[in-house]
């Protein structure tokens, strides 16, 4: 127990004591973990497993019962499938990439040869975070609209619309252009995971000298890196899969999955991705947007003057929200007074700060649906099944529980959004962003919270 403690206290001031420089390399730390990572078999058999399950939960909703309450598909992937993914952004970044599904029968058709073996070219680079934006903006606006929760129809076309989207980019590019350029959840992933407290980085001294590239090239019959990125070349986790596919590559041992800040990739890149930029304030007007549509009733009045459409009122909802949020960025780089510099161009520095928000925002939306809905799978799955055993497990979690845990995760959001104001103001631009200011950008964020916290209130 002694021998652990030095441990333990390094990982607690690791991972509350704001230091850029404090990291833990858990591949050194924890060997079998470096091992784990080494054999491929695991990821396979992981994915397998995934595959299998991805399979399932289609023909269920294809095939199976269309009554919500007679089909548990609708639990497994919006309650445990989306919120688990939810939950792997702060601990793990984009490694739930590393596992997705999706990517599965692209991978086969690469393995029998039936693609182009060629590289996306670089417009594509250049164009995919709008693309993959707009994406985003239709699963969300089916999701609305079409009350995908409630249909395991539209759920399952839903799954198997982004599997096409991944297997038609495996069949036209090598690798996994789609999870690199295209998929909308992956982008999220990225960009959530710029608060994830690991990250896979490869040690640059070792690179040093090195030929061969082989981390993103590949070694004989070994392929490269999926994602066309190579360990030396991760900077930050908006990319990176961590699937440890470089690691049996690599014969300098230089790739390394390293204990963080939280806040670590957030302050030092403050809001200069595109991805960023616009993935975060539409993620943030689809959360508002959700729980508009969702918890109030003059969405219903609303809805009434567009000729009853979902479609228009959600639509024009969504559209709303996201200028105010681009604007409530655009006003926080203002009031930061700096957001381009001739080294390290333009940025955006209220984006970091707004990412905590993001981030918890959508947990209590997933969580929400979770934790109301978890007492009634036992009985779902036992109607879909013909399990009358199963029926009798229904149970419902105390609504004062879910209400304070609601309460509790965006409290730390936002916690996480004033820490990010604070670090940024006084570190990063210290001296440059005026005291004044500095209030008006925690009253900013403190406002976007507090939208947060009304709609938990009323839940």
């Amino acid at each position: 127990m002694k021998s652990t403690t030095p441990l333990i206290r390094k990982i607690l001031k690791i991972l509350f004591v704001y230091d850029e420089e404090a990291r833990l390399n858990l591949f050194e730390t924890f060997p079998r973990l470096r091992s784990f990572f080494a054999n491929r078999r695991h990821f396979a058999l992981i994915r397998s497993f995934g595959d299998l399950a991805f399979t399932l939960l289609i023909i269920a909703g294809l095939f199976g019962p269309q009554e919500p309450e007679r089909n548990a598909m609708l639990f497994v992937s919006w309650g445990i499938w989306w919120t688990g993914i939810v939950l792997s952004w702060f601990f793990v970044g984009r490694m739930w990439c590393g596992f997705c599904p999706f990517p599965g029968v692209g991978r086969l058709l690469q393995r029998l040869g039936l693609y182009r073996p060629k590289l996306p070219p670089r417009s594509i680079s250049k164009y995919c975070a709008y693309a993959a934006t707009a994406l985003f903006a239709l699963i969300v606006w089916a999701e609305a609209v079409f009350h995908m929760k409630h249909s395991p129809l539209a759920t399952a076309f839903l799954l198997l619309t982004i599997l096409f989207g991944a297997t038609l980019l495996a069949t036209l590019y090598k690798g996994q252009a789609w999870c690199r350029h295209f998929c909308p959840l992956g982008k999220i992933i990225g960009s959530a995971a710029t608060l994830s407290i690991l990250e896979f980085r490869a040690d640059l001294e070792k690179c040093r000298g090195c030929q061969t590239f082989a981390c993103k090239r590949g070694k004989g019959n070994i392929p490269g890196c999926p994602v066309y990125l190579g360990a030396y070349a991760a900077r930050n986790n908006l990319i990176c899969l961590v699937c440890g596919h470089c690691i049996p590559l690599c014969d300098r041992d230089s790739p390394g999955l390293f204990l963080r800040h939280p806040l670590k990739e957030l302050v030092i890149n403050k809001g200069r991705h595109l991805t960023c930029t616009y993935i975060i304030p539409f993620l943030l007007a689809s959360q508002i947007a959700r729980f508009i549509q969702e918890k109030t009733s003059w969405y219903q009045g609303f809805k009434s003057a567009l000729f009853h459409s979902e479609a228009l009122a959600f639509s024009f909802l969504l559209a709303f929200l996201f200028a105010l949020a681009l604007f409530v960025i655009r006003l926080g780089a203002e009031l930061f007074t700096i957001y381009e510099d001739e080294l390290f161009g333009r940025f955006s520095p209220m984006v970091p700060v707004l990412v905590p928000l993001a981030f918890t925002g959508e947990l209590v939306y997933r969580l929400e649906y979770l934790l109301h809905e978890i007492g009634n799978f036992g009985p779902t799955l036992g109607k879909q099944l013909g399990l009358s055993s199963l029926e009798a497990l229904s149970f419902r979690v105390p609504e004062a529980f879910i209400h304070y845990l609601l309460l509790g995760i965006t409290a730390l959001g936002l916690l996480g959004a004033l820490y990010t104001a604070h670090l940024l103001a006084f570190r990063e631009f210290e001296g440059l962003v005026p005291r004044k200011n500095f209030f008006a950008i925690l009253a900013l964020a403190s406002l976007v919270s507090a939208v947060y916290f009304y709609f938990v209130r009323i839940y």
